[in-house]
């Protein structure tokens, strides 16, 4: 009797000690981006003890019931301790869970909540970041997932970017006498505890998305505040974790490679007169590194033109800044901007959480290709002795108006100014062309001077309420040559 129990002990197989886990590849609550079919490819590997020679068997479930196509089928071979492998073309959509099992055992892995759709990496300073209030943020969603700046995975929530606590030590709290300092642990908790700023537009962005397509997104958080262009150089890509340029390419290779496209805000460190002048040339170099980088030549590039700030300091570069942001899209293929002018702000520079919502909102417009709202085309003189009016009138044309323009209250923002660049009080009255709603009429009180142009939101904090019927903004310009 003896001799048969140590039998039956010996010839139990060996899956008793063994052990599957994964290492590598998809992770719990990531989103993978889909490709140009739909499909994602969704790669795992990892380790396995005393299974040489064994094989890795893989199934794909969604609530619960095994996804068509993608019931238990092999995957990989287990060789000195380690295997990988991957599932292809799964369909986007989900959550999704991956079951792995080493065939012929009860040694498996489970991961859960992986989902197939669009990423959106987030970047440039204050803005993007989030220094609105944490009061009245957007809401989580299910099908809105973030890789956080410590790498990982999770159901997206506010505040999305968390400098002192990420991977990559660019980030990190500078401190006086020694290197930067990563939070970990009870001081990163009691510094999360302290915040009270921190929300952006990025989840309001992304819950928008899934509200119009239905299509999960995993938002990429890379932005830091107070950031210049050239702590964003490409050139310093090398330095990896240590540049901002190299974190963020760090973190799109971390989650696959390829994106769907790239929200910017960042501009306003770029508001002095030498960097201003150089400002152009350096954006136009960034969108292309970055699509280089990424293999991405067509990759979608949407940015805001800065807004307002309470401040009287390079008043002329502020307006430069955003002049050349506004032709950079008209220079930039597969770009667009959205306007922030008219939101309303959480302190002198930083615009609120209500703001950040409309704004999530206006990016989402620009991502679904839809008209990107009012752009000015050309402005001219009507003379009273041709049209029959009391005054002189100038008239501003716009392209890309959804709908018609309007605005709140009374129309606000335009400025005519002498040739030595001086504002000139002449516009009395302001309204959308009774004939054409893509268009505005300033009625003048006085004859429009020799050599005069036209802006709009000129100065550092004016207010501006020109929007179309689906709340896009129209930018700040100027100066802009009046024809006659």
């Amino acid at each position: 009797m003896l001799r048969i129990i140590l039998a039956l002990l010996l010839s139990v197989p060996a899956a008793i000690s063994q052990e599957l886990r994964v290492t590598a590849g998809v992770a719990d609550d990531q989103v993978l981006q889909r490709g140009p079919s739909g499909g994602a490819d969704m790669p795992f590997g990892g380790t396995a003890k005393d299974a040489d020679g064994r094989t890795v068997e893989a199934r794909l479930l969604r609530q619960f019931v095994t996804l068509e196509g993608f019931d238990w089928k092999a995957v990989s071979t287990i060789a000195q301790g380690s295997w990988s492998g991957a599932l292809k073309n799964i369909p986007t959509g989900g959550p999704y869970q991956l079951e792995l099992r080493i065939a012929g055992t009860d040694a498996g892995a489970t991961i859960q909540n992986v989902m197939v759709g669009d990423l959106w990496v987030l970047a440039g300073q204050s803005n993007m970041d989030g220094n609105a209030l944490l009061k009245d943020v957007e809401q989580p969603h299910p099908l809105v997932h973030s890789f956080d700046q410590a790498d990982h995975w999770l159901i997206a929530e506010e505040p999305l970017h968390n400098l002192p606590g990420a991977v990559d030590r660019v980030h990190w709290n500078r401190t006086a006498n020694g290197p930067p300092q990563r939070l970990e642990g009870d001081a990163l908790r009691r510094y999360n505890a302290r915040r009270t700023k921190g929300a952006g537009l990025g989840l309001p962005f992304a819950v928008e998305m899934v509200r119009r397509t239905g299509v999960p997104i995993g938002l990429i958080p890379c932005a830091h505040g107070g950031t210049s262009m050239a702590q964003w150089d490409p050139a310093l890509k090398d330095r990896g974790g240590d540049s901002l340029y190299g974190a963020m390419l760090r973190r799109v290779r971390a989650v696959g490679g390829k994106v769907s496209g790239v929200l910017w805000y960042q501009g306003e460190s770029e508001t002095h007169p030498a960097t201003a002048a150089v400002f152009f040339e350096k954006f136009q170099g960034l969108v292309a590194s970055i699509r280089e980088d990424f293999g991405q030549p067509d990759l979608p590039f949407y940015y805001v033109q800065i807004s307002r700030y309470t401040n009287n300091d390079n008043i002329d570069s502020w307006n430069t800044i955003q002049e050349l942001q506004r032709k950079a899209e008209s220079a930039i293929p597969h770009s667009a901007m959205a306007v922030a002018i008219d939101l309303p702000q959480d302190d002198g520079i930083h615009i609120s959480t209500l703001g950040l919502k409309r704004l999530g909102l206006r990016m989402a417009h620009l991502a679904q290709g839809l008209p990107r709202g009012p752009r000015p085309v050309s402005a001219t003189l009507l003379p009273a002795s041709a049209t029959g009016w009391q005054s002189d009138v100038i008239r501003v044309s716009y392209s890309d108006v959804n709908g018609r323009l309007e605005a709140p209250d009374r129309i606000a923002g335009f400025t005519i100014h002498s040739s030595s660049g001086e504002p000139v009080p002449l516009i009395f009255e302001t309204r959308v062309d009774p004939k054409d709603g893509s268009a505005v009429l300033l009625y003048l009180d006085a004859s429009l001077p020799a050599g005069a142009t036209l802006r709009y939101g000129y100065g550092k904090d004016p207010y501006c309420n020109l929007l179309d019927s689906a709340d896009m903004a129209a930018p700040v310009f100027g100066p802009m040559e009046v024809l006659r």
